[in-house]
């Protein structure tokens, strides 16, 4: 009798999961970082103010859900992100580049039956940073921050695309042994495109 009242429960729980129109894919795309004018500061003066956009790289997976709020729809992420920029130092150029885990968790809305509009908070940690200069290496930073995503998009059947904007909300500084400090703080235009499952 146990077992044909589980059978019972697995059987409602599965049409109940179906009937949730929930799906899942996987996604990458490009990201173009800049940083700002004030992302990189230095007490000696070595490392110019300011850092110039350069191309990094995403890739990971993602959930959306129906909500039973006016169409819209729940859409978490998690994802691998690159972030590059560049900066001078004593008239030559020098690469600056950290790799966090992200996880934006964004509220969207279709629109005309292809496109959709979408925001939401971002929640990133940052797994590793690294500068090309004089072999400095990060004392410590601020592993964790918050950040917000607004943005776009297509999608015929199976495929989507999307650019959004994120900016960290979060102070994020990362120290090195020379008193340099760099704002790990991103405002990037992010392309994307992704596949359903």
């Amino acid at each position: 009798m146990k077992k044909i009242v589980l059978v019972i429960f697995l059987a409602l729980g599965v049409h109940q999961f179906s009937n949730a129109q929930i799906n899942f894919g996987i996604k990458a795309g490009i990201n173009y970082n800049n940083n700002g004018e004030d992302a990189f500061k230095d007490a000696t003066n070595d490392i110019a103010e300011g850092a110039s956009a350069k191309t990094g790289y995403h890739a990971g997976v993602w959930f959306r859900g129906k909500l039973p709020i006016l169409g819209f729809y729940l859409r978490p992420e998690i994802i691998y992100t690159e972030v590059k920029s560049e900066f001078e130092v004593q008239a030559r150029t020098e690469d600056y580049s950290f790799k966090k885990l992200d996880v934006p968790v964004l509220v969207g809305k279709k629109l005309l039956g292809f496109a959709h509009v979408f925001a939401g908070p971002s929640f990133q940690y940052i797994l590793e940073d690294q500068i090309d200069f004089r072999n400095l290496s990060t004392d410590e930073f601020n592993k964790f921050t918050v950040g917000l995503q607004f943005g776009a998009g297509v999608e015929f059947d199976n495929i989507g695309i999307d650019v959004r904007w994120e900016r960290g909300l979060t102070k994020s500084e990362a120290e090195f042994a020379n008193n340099a400090k760099i704002d790990n703080r991103v405002n990037q235009l992010i392309f994307g495109i992704s596949l359903k499952l």
